[in-house]
């Protein structure tokens, strides 16, 4: 029955995420928001990690189920993506460049400013 609830818990997040992106109109999409949500209920303490932690724990282990229905999107609608593969290979190679980058940078503003740089 704890499983049961836990697994309600993440749910009514997504829902609410999901009515709040449909009835505003919102460009982002309800399960990011429902997550948000989620995260911002997690760090107030309305809802204790415990709540769903078993849960949670089984979702990240089983994440590549869950985005297998994208991949099988992705080649059931390959003749309008082939005619442009090699753009979107550009754009995503200069994505991982730029999050590299940018993780880089906000890891070193992060160590510097709360840690201090050590030097030996």
């Amino acid at each position: 029955m704890k499983l049961y609830f836990q697994f309600m818990y993440i749910l009514l997040f997504s829902i609410v995420g999901e009515f709040l992106s449909t009835g505003l109109n919102l460009p982002v999409p309800g399960s990011i928001i429902g997550m948000v949500l989620l995260f911002v209920a997690l760090k107030l303490k309305w809802l204790r990690l415990r709540q769903i932690y078993d849960v949670g724990q089984f979702l990240i282990e089983n994440m590549t189920i869950l985005f297998l229905p994208a991949g099988v999107g992705i080649m059931s609608h390959w003749g309008a993506i082939s005619k442009y593969w090699w753009q979107i290979i550009v754009i995503v190679v200069l994505a991982i460049v730029v999050n590299i980058a940018v993780i880089g940078f906000v890891t070193q503003f992060v160590k510097r400013r709360f840690e201090g740089d050590y030097k030996k």
